[in-house]
């Protein structure tokens, strides 16, 4: 195990190297941190192409000292030609999870970066698009090693994705996944990110380059128009906040489950103090993760849709009920629904001390399978989470945000310290968080063996169908069999298992110095300087 990366005058945290340099570069040019973030961000849409791109979304949470943290949401909406009756008129009795029916809501990810530059000029931040997206635009024209990230994703995909339009030209070689440190390419996707850094990321959305991502959309088949993409813009929502143990947490707020990151700790905080990674502390953990899912489930979606305050729910009173209703020796029956999720989070910090924590997702891997003959874009298929029963939480709707599980973490901790940390996962992402920062914060335990320490996992994540307590294979096997006989439905995962997601963070110092960790389960990196 690798010791905890420590520098001061910058770092950057990604699940791929290639996007943690990139961002490092633009500090060593004099950037801030969200210009390295944006680096990093058009990055890794190229290094790490089955997880996240341009036809995708992202969320931000961006910290500046003395300053309220600010949320930047930019999640596309459903197309206004994406009603029941379009589906329906398809033959269809759901959304479906791949194809050009499953490419039906508005692809955020590019505005984010165009309104997270617009604070970054406020900070002073002058670096011009073109340098922001030169590494990106490089990796994809001269090519990449493949990773076996990319490799297994794309080939226990290969048979439903491959019929999609664009898939199999844009991702396969000889019609089989492209092998491990093979060269793959993509120069329409270079030649669309040279266009957006010299007319501008808003062309995305009422351009040149939106007029020809319109025309690819309806020619395959998806309800987006021009207009859909013209009236997309990236928000600025107030964060979800608790007090945990004397540490204060932000999250998103819905669309997104960043309710139930925020609640499952302060659950956790309310039950009896536990050692990290015995019986009572992965237990506790795995209970608290449940009564905040059974939350997220009955009441998160688009905030125009609500009813009532979701913050109500991080309220002193209702977080005690929640743990009270906690076993601290039986499992509460299980399962309830689970989501797949394919995400990248990514962290940057300056010599400033302002810090971000970002996650960018197509949602599966590959979104939809749909790349788009012009652009080389690859469209998500996040709106696959709608339902298409009237009646239902997150039915669907034209103009309608669908469900998100990414959210990007932050803390600002008792001690003066702040923390940006994240991963990607779905159904893993609060419960990943949640490991991290308790063995970090809560436990003591150094930052990179909080990331590296065996994890767990309630549900599924990266396809896999089961809903059963996942342990990695490092946990003892007394745990695993306390936790069998307590009720948990435990399965037994290699020692380090994709599906654990791939986390990150940085910790900023009341002494400015930056210590950070990533990942051993990815291709990432700390870069820092």
């Amino acid at each position: 195990m690798s010791a905890s990366t420590r520098a001061r005058r910058g770092m950057v945290s990604a699940p791929h190297h290639l996007a943690a340099s990139a961002g490092l570069r633009v500090l060593h040019d004099g950037g801030n941190a969200i210009e390295a973030m944006v680096a990093a961000a058009a990055a890794i849409a190229v290094v790490y192409p089955h997880m996240n791109g341009l036809g995708g979304d992202n969320f931000w949470l961006i910290h500046e000292p003395g300053q309220p943290p600010v949320a930047i949401a930019s999640c596309g909406a459903a197309a206004l030609g994406a009603t029941r009756e379009f589906y329906r008129d398809a033959g269809l009795q759901s959304i479906p999870a791949r194809g050009p029916c499953a490419a039906l809501t508005v692809a955020g990810a590019v505005d984010g970066w165009r309104d997270a530059l617009r604070l970054s000029a406020q900070w002073g931040g002058r670096l011009p698009l073109t340098r922001l997206l030169e590494d990106a635009v490089a990796y994809a024209r001269e090519g990449i090693a493949v990773t076996g990230s990319q490799f297994d994703n794309t080939s226990s995909r290969r048979e439903e994705l491959r019929p999609q339009p664009g898939f199999a030209h844009t991702y396969l070689s000889s019609d089989t996944a492209p092998a491990v440190g093979s060269l793959f390419q993509q120069p329409r996707l270079a030649a669309s990110l040279q266009h957006l850094a010299r007319h501008g990321l808003d062309d995305f959305y009422r351009g040149e380059f939106a007029r020809s991502l319109a025309a690819d959309l309806e020619r395959v088949g998806s309800p987006l128009r021009l207009a859909d993409l013209a009236a997309h813009r990236a928000r600025r929502v107030a964060p979800l906040s608790v007090m945990v143990d004397g540490h204060r947490l932000y999250n998103h707020p819905p669309p997104t489950q960043g309710l139930a990151s925020l609640l499952l700790l302060a659950i956790y905080a309310r039950l009896p103090a536990a050692e990290a990674d015995g019986f009572d502390y992965v237990h506790r953990l795995v209970e608290a993760t449940k009564q905040a899912f059974l939350i997220r489930d009955a009441y998160v979606t688009d905030p125009a849709f609500a009813t009532g305050d979701i913050a109500r729910f991080l309220d002193d009173e209702a977080v005690a009920a929640c743990a009270a209703r906690i076993d601290c020796a039986r499992a509460l029956p299980w399962p309830q629904p689970a989501s797949h999720g394919d995400t990248v989070w990514l962290g940057a910090a300056d010599g400033a001390g302002r810090m971000v924590s970002f996650i960018q997702s197509i949602y599966w891997e590959f979104g939809s399978g749909v790349v788009l003959p012009q652009s080389g874009v690859c469209w998500q298929n996040r709106g696959m989470s709608f339902s298409l029963d009237p009646a239902a939480l997150n039915a669907l709707a034209p103009g309608r945000l669908p469900f998100h599980t990414i959210q990007p973490a932050l803390a600002e901790l008792g001690d003066g310290r702040v923390m940006a940390y994240g991963t990607m996962g779905g159904e893993g992402q609060p419960q990943t968080q949640a490991a991290v920062f308790t063995r970090h914060v809560m436990h003591g335990m150094d930052l990179q063996a909080a990331i590296d320490a065996p994890r767990w996992l309630l549900g599924r994540t990266w396809g896999a169908d089961s809903t059963t307590l996942k342990l990695e294979g490092r946990f003892p096997p007394e745990l695993a069999a306390a936790l069998s006989a307590a009720g948990h439905a435990v399965e037994m995962l290699p020692a380090y298992s994709a599906q654990m997601g791939h986390a990150g963070a940085i910790v900023r110092g009341a002494d400015g110095m930056l210590c950070g960790a990533n990942d051993p389960r990815s291709d990432g990196a700390v870069a820092a300087f």
